[in-house]
């Protein structure tokens, strides 16, 4: 069984919906939720379920990047196969992302390439989409690469952008999709049932 690490640095309802499905299923080994600053939410969700935490404490380490390296040494250690960045609002620097190739993936709440890259995270995203108009948007589960949201994509959901329709009750409704796809998709991975080939991935049956 695979083990796989969750980086997060809000209330972890992504985090949250991996935990959930694993605990149904069982195709993988939740070895450390990595956090992005101490007390947010996901850190109680992992510690309620056991998960061993590393956290982003500024008075620790020197900076972000020794930071990086530190959990790249751990997750190694621990024989960390899949690492899964469900709500991480920090960019993952490259020397990181070539470390782990093909072995992080994350979460983006819009249809990937719109509404995505540098400044376009949480509530920003949907508010984006409701001042274009589109009609349809949506989550994309993709593997990340040194360009923002632009590794090659697994998955997508789309979601109608109603008329009326907030940052917040758009938010809403694509977070239900989230919920959905992202275990889906660790399970797919873990299952080795995703092949990339450059940047076309198919899924198997």
């Amino acid at each position: 069984m695979k083990k796989i690490a969750v980086f997060a640095s809000g209330g972890g309802t992504d985090f949250q919906s991996v935990i959930d499905a694993n605990e149904r299923e069982h195709f993988c080994t939740i070895e450390y939720l990595v956090a992005s600053k101490p007390q947010i939410g996901a850190i109680a969700r992992a510690e309620k379920h056991g998960i061993k935490t590393l956290v982003f404490d500024k008075n620790a380490y020197a900076d972000k990047a020794a930071f990086y390296d530190y959990v790249a040494d751990v997750l190694r250690a621990a024989g960390v196969e899949l690492i899964v960045l469900a709500g991480w609002l920090s960019v993952v620097p490259p020397s990181f992302i070539a470390a782990f190739e093909d072995k992080i993936i994350n979460i983006h709440p819009s249809l990937i390439p719109a509404f995505c890259g540098m400044g376009y995270y949480g509530l920003k995203v949907h508010q984006a989409a409701i001042d274009y108009g589109v009609k349809l948007s949506g989550a994309t589960v993709h593997f990340v690469s040194a360009d923002v949201d632009g590794g090659a994509i697994i998955m997508q959901r789309a979601v109608e952008v109603q008329f009326g329709d907030t940052a917040e009750s758009l938010q809403a409704r694509i977070l239900k999709q989230e919920h959905v796809m992202l275990p889906l998709c660790v399970k797919l991975l873990c299952q080795d049932k995703v092949v990339k080939t450059g940047r076309s991935v198919n899924i198997l049956e």
